[in-house]
């Protein structure tokens, strides 16, 4: 034992299901060093020993040289007694004591891979269930942990010697690759009819013969179903889908194609080819059907990122629509027979397999420079903090664009995509996430925090839980402390919180908000002027009724809304809102873009679309007490309205009035408070052309801005505030 030493090492993060054992038996073996290596609950644990200068070169290697999948959150080495191994294991995992592994999330299929399903002579030919170490299926098909095959839904698929042979070989790229299969042993394809009947032929052939038909075609993917059309059908699957106006995504094959459909930046190029690959949104060159995304000047493109989507995509020689499998306002179906029973009757046929998915999942989307839905791709990978979370704590999010987040230590799970809560689907997926994340990461809450909103499903499914503490926490609070978050940085700050609808601590609908704000609690210092939303909930679904009120509140009322604008004045079911999103809708409906709606921000989105971002033009607004009067910037509205000028300008100048308000109450504040950091958080700053003109005016004054870059801006980042601030405050 003369010149040997011992280290046994812990490695935490994501480090199981990514090859991070088959790496460290390489890296051991390279380096003629003895002893194990084995997953159990909290990660990976390795044995090592050998001459001090191999030992101390596997430890460097260890973190610098991780595999391209792994996420190293911490490494603690501690020395031991040699014990004289004279060979490098790989041990079978163990389960026992309280859980802190990582769960890695659902990744592209590598090139590696690609390679060998493009090889005749390869046994993999054309197999759309390819996949090895450094690509495939995660978190969808994750039972429980550690990550080994007995946990998934791959169990039931016993591997053929031949992959049982590369699974077993440390120098093979399948090396203790969990998902890993083939045709002989692996699942398999059906293409059947909307009837359930199996149809004749090759399955991706068959499909692709169907879409260029004409035809609807539900696909099995990674997360649940997608529907699936050729772009020039998008109308008609818009209508089965009862989805009037809300973009459709596209599937293009390449960068090249996406190319010419979009306008693709370096930014948009990397995000497009990640290992996540997101659905983008970039800006559209205007040759695609209409029907894809109406009105908007932007698309929505992904790249494939399972086998079976490359083999399609290779077999059709075009762009797909493709789109989450649901009616709207309905999760995404990922059982199969749920999957033929709520999709019968928009669907002529099933893609479908026989691999069962564990955990619903959205795609993700997003926008460069943010994320504006947080799902497959990203989950479960945990938000690292920069502080610690001293009691488990579940954040039930919002009503709409919910998520869920579970926080222990210094990790903030936040949840795939749930949707909107207002079904009982819904909230069964809510429901069900959470109990597989709290089993998955081993959190049992202490804590658990909900909006303030009483009718939100998600307030009412935390009243209901016991033997916890509960936390109410503001909603536009929730909204600024994830954006702490997102930057780790616990505040104070100027936090300008705008959205549609948050329920205020004085009872009224706040959505304009000026706080001064940290984790442990707000002033509200500043709003916009509330005015009534004449019908409550209609008026978010009918701009033409905060149009009304707003020409009411401006002194210019209209003849023909005078029935809306008594309704207002007597207070029936019109409440006050401070709702900056309101005062979005009522320009869109003035300037004749949108009077209704068909889903949650179409008047905003809409009227943003139409701006002219080369206007320089702007509206004031007074600013008195901490009020800031939205309704002057109705008035330089309707001025312009009627000397002629276009919409365009018009909603240019708006959005430069916009910007204008929120610095010049920043700067006040910033010079009554003393702080010089803002932060822009809620849904109205998905906003681009919004937030870029008060981001660039805010540091031109020297102030430092916070956005969001890991969690959306919207309420799908509202559970990672609640969770922060109820963990702060407690």
């Amino acid at each position: 034992m003369d010149g040997r030493i011992r280290r046994d090492v812990r490695v935490e993060g994501v480090v199981q299901g990514v090859g991070f054992r088959p790496f460290v038996h390489s890296l051991a073996t390279r380096l003629g060093l003895t002893g194990r290596v084995g997953n159990d609950v909290n990660g990976v644990f390795v044995e090592i020993e050998g001459p001090a200068a191999s030992v101390t070169s596997f430890l460097t290697a260890l973190e610098r040289d991780a595999p391209p999948l792994a996420s190293i959150s911490q490494v603690t080495v501690t020395a031991g007694e040699p014990r004289g191994a004279d060979e490098f294991a790989i041990v079978a995992s163990s389960g026992g004591g309280p859980r802190r592994t990582l769960v890695s999330a659902d990744t592209a299929t590598c090139a590696d891979c690609l390679r060998e399903m493009g090889t005749p002579t390869d046994r993999r030919f054309m197999y759309p269930f390819i996949n090895c170490t450094n690509c495939g299926p995660r978190f969808t098909i994750v039972r429980d942990v550690p990550y080994d095959r007995p946990f998934t839904t791959m169990s039931g698929f016993e591997m053929c010697s031949l992959c049982s042979a590369e699974y077993h070989d440390p120098t093979d790229r399948r090396f203790h690759a969990q998902p890993t299969c083939c045709p002989t042993c692996g699942p398999q394809l059906r293409l059947l009819s909307a009837a359930g009947s199996p149809l004749a032929g090759d399955p991706i052939g068959e499909t692709a013969a169907l879409l260029h038909a004409g035809r609807i075609v539900a696909i099995k993917g990674l997360g649940g179903y997608h529907l699936a059309s050729i772009p020039s059908e998008a109308s008609v699957l818009r209508q089965r889908k009862h989805r009037e106006d809300k973009p459709f995504a596209l599937m293009v094959s390449d960068v090249d194609v996406a190319d010419r459909l979009c306008v693709v930046d370096s930014t948009g190029r990397e995000l497009l080819t990640s290992r996540v690959r997101p659905i983008v949104l970039l800006p559209s060159r205007g040759v695609v059907a209409p029907g894809v995304a109406p009105g908007n000047r932007q698309l929505g493109l992904m790249l494939p990122y399972t086998p079976l989507h490359h083999l399609l995509l290779d077999a059709v020689g075009g762009p797909i629509v493709l789109t989450s499998g649901n009616v709207s306002d309905e999760p995404i179906a990922f059982v199969d027979t749920e999957a033929f029973t709520r999709l019968h009757g928009i669907a002529d046929a099933f893609l479908t397999h026989d691999r069962a998915i564990h955990m619903r999942t959205d795609d993700s989307v997003v926008r460069p420079g943010t994320v504006l839905r947080r799902s497959r791709g990203y989950v479960p990978e945990p938000i690292a903090l920069s502080w610690n979370i001293p009691r488990p704590v579940l954040a039930c999010g919002a009503e709409l664009k919910n998520t869920f987040c579970l926080a222990r230590d210094r990790h903030a799970f936040v949840s795939h995509h749930i949707g909107d809560l207002e079904n009982y689907e819904t909230l069964r997926s809510f429901v069900d996430g959470i109990e597989h994340f709290s089993r998955l990461f081993d959190i049992t809450p202490e804590v658990v925090a909900h909006d303030l909103h009483p009718e939100y499903l998600s307030t009412k499914h935390a009243i209901e839980l016991s033997d916890v503490d509960i936390v109410g926490v503001q909603h536009h609070h929730a909204h600024i402390a994830s954006c702490l978050a997102d930057n780790n940085d616990p505040g104070p700050v100027i936090g300008v919180a705008f959205d549609g609808t948050g329920y205020g601590t004085d009872g009224t609908i706040w959505g304009g908000e000026f706080l001064l704000a940290d984790l442990t609690g707000f002033t509200r210092v500043a709003h916009l002027a509330p005015v009534p939303m004449p019908g409550g909930t209609a008026a978010i679904r009918q701009p033409w009724r905060m149009a009304a009120a707003y020409l009411d509140a401006a002194g210019e009322p209209r003849p023909e809304w005078a029935t809306i604008v008594a309704l207002a004045h007597s207070g029936l079911n019109s409440p006050k809102t401070s709702s900056a999103g309101r005062l979005f809708d009522a320009v869109a409906a003035l300037l004749g873009i949108r009077d209704t709606v068909n889903y949650e921000g179409q008047a905003a989105i809409e009227l943003e679309q139409r701006a002219d971002p080369g206007e320089r033009g702007s509206y004031p607004a007074s600013i008195e007490d901490g009020v800031v009067y939205g309704v002057d910037l109705i008035r330089g509205v309707t001025s312009d309205l009627r000397k002629g000028l276009s919409p365009a300008t018009i909603a240019g100048r708006f959005h430069n009035g916009v910007a204008d308000m929120i610095v010049r109450t920043c700067l006040r504040l910033s010079e009554e408070h003393g702080l010089t950091k803002v932060a822009l958080s809620g849904g109205v700053f998905q906003n681009l052309l919004l937030l870029n003109r008060t981001t660039d005016q805010l540091t031109a004054h020297g102030l430092e801005v916070l956005t969001h870059h890991r969690v959306p801006t919207n309420d799908g980042g509202i559970s990672l505030g609640q969770a922060v601030i109820a963990a702060a405050q407690r």
